[in-house]
């Protein structure tokens, strides 16, 4: 009896000894095919947080991605309280000490600088992420793909959806033209005038303008304007125009010196965010600004705004300077994530269109009402010249002597003559 249970132990040792051995090389076997989630991959994004209201701009579009795309890519976005004038410069400096995020934004208000961004390979060509994705390219508009593109085909800006938020035009305020005895917005320059001229007699300051920057708002009126001939209207198609002592340099000089005469005492030397105030504070009747504005009209301000295109049926649009660009110097991976989130801006642009056109009209805010009225008839687009002028005259020239000309100190010709020289010294440093 002893040697059969000495034998069964021994059995029982050996089946366990193998069972370990099998359980072993299970284990082994096995390991390699253990893998680890994989990491979220994780982007820079520099954006703005408006100034004039403390509106984080774009905050739907970046909840919106880190939430669809939770645990594979996340958009870090650093939220500045900036204009953005100080944005634009800040572009540059990034880009000489290398810190630019790896989505940035306005890079096509700053011609000369795009351009350079393209010729040092330091932003992306985007038509394999879009011309490959059937997706994405049936949700832009073909114009708005066109003012992206460059001449060879090429795309380095992500283009929106649709013009139809991009243009600009005047807004205005129902109750302090009801104190001029003024029912409507003008229809032509003269009954502009004429507004002008009876707002101010009645005590009410008519345009709230602004001279740094890059002169935004008085350079949307006055552009508007000159392209009311035909001669204007050529001259603000012409990239870099070689001269502004013309016909047509000369119309907005003269325009720019008489809406002065028509603003606050605080606009010269002062940027959008002292015109902002004063237009909501009702120190001043009008003041030109885009669709985007819309979101920006204080609650208390909603049913006495509103909105019209600049006399003659015209907006100022140019759907390229809207389009966002993908640093190059970034990971394959950060830049296929950025893709994504560029992606998705279309998408949501095009949903805001559709939402907006289908909408209730009751449920909009007069201002909105105007503006897709105005969108509706066909308004004659007039390009912002913002995409079209030299970098030095828009960022230094400019603020240096608009309000010389406001004031008197110089003459229409005195002012395109410095224009010109600001074309000298660009094409210089080129």
């Amino acid at each position: 009896m002893k040697l059969k249970k000495n034998k069964t132990r021994k059995i029982q040792a050996a089946a366990a000894a193998l069972l370990v051995a099998v359980t072993a090389a299970g284990c082994q076997k096995a390991s390699p095919e253990t893998t680890e989630e994989p990491e979220e991959i994780s982007f820079p994004v520099v954006l703005i947080v408006d100034s004039s209201t403390g509106i984080k701009n774009e905050e739907t579009l970046i909840n919106t991605f880190n939430e669809m795309y939770e645990g594979t890519w996340h958009a870090d976005v650093e939220w500045i309280m900036e204009t953005e004038e100080e944005y634009r410069q800040n572009l540059k400096r990034q880009n000489v000490t290398d810190t630019l995020p790896t989505v940035i934004t306005d890079l096509r208000m700053l011609p000369a600088f795009y351009y350079m961004m393209i010729q040092d390979e330091r932003i992306e060509e985007l038509s394999p992420y879009l011309l490959e994705d059937e997706e994405w390219m049936a949700m832009i508009e073909p114009s708005v793909l066109e003012s992206c593109s460059e001449e060879d085909g090429s795309i380095y800006l992500s283009p929106i959806s649709t013009a139809a938020f991009s243009c600009s035009g005047i807004y205005w305020n129902e109750e302090l033209f009801a104190q001029a005895g003024i029912e409507e917005f003008p229809d032509t320059w003269e009954e502009f005038w004429d507004c002008c001229e009876k707002l101010k007699s009645h005590g009410i300051t008519p345009l709230a303008l602004h001279t740094e920057g890059t002169a935004w708002a008085p350079m949307l009126i006055a552009t508007a304007e000159a392209a009311s001939t035909e001669e204007g209207a050529t001259f603000m198609q012409q990239f870099y125009p070689q001269t502004y002592q013309n016909a047509s340099g000369l119309r907005i000089a003269k325009t720019l010196q008489k809406l002065f005469s028509y603003t606050t005492e605080n606009a010269l030397y002062s940027d959008f965010d002292v015109s902002y105030e004063n237009f909501f504070s009702g120190q001043a009747a009008m003041i030109p600004n885009g669709y985007w504005m819309m979101d920006q009209i204080p609650e208390e301000w909603q049913d006495k705004v509103r909105f019209s295109a600049f006399p003659e049926n015209r907006l100022i649009s140019s759907p390229e300077t809207f389009g966002w660009a993908i640093v190059s110097s970034y990971t394959d991976e950060q830049k296929e994530a950025a893709a994504a989130l560029l992606k998705l801006r279309t998408k949501l642009n095009l949903e805001q269109k559709e939402e907006l056109f289908v909408k209730d009209l009751s449920e909009m805010i007069p201002a909105e009402r105007d503006y897709i009225a105005v969108y509706k008839t066909n308004p004659e687009l007039v390009p912002n010249y913002q995409v079209k002028w030299n970098s030095i005259l828009q960022e230094e020239t400019l603020g240096e002597i608009l309000p010389d000309l406001a004031k008197g100190k110089i003459t229409p010709e005195e002012f395109t003559a410095r224009e010109d020289e600001s074309i000298q010294k660009f094409q210089e440093e080129q």
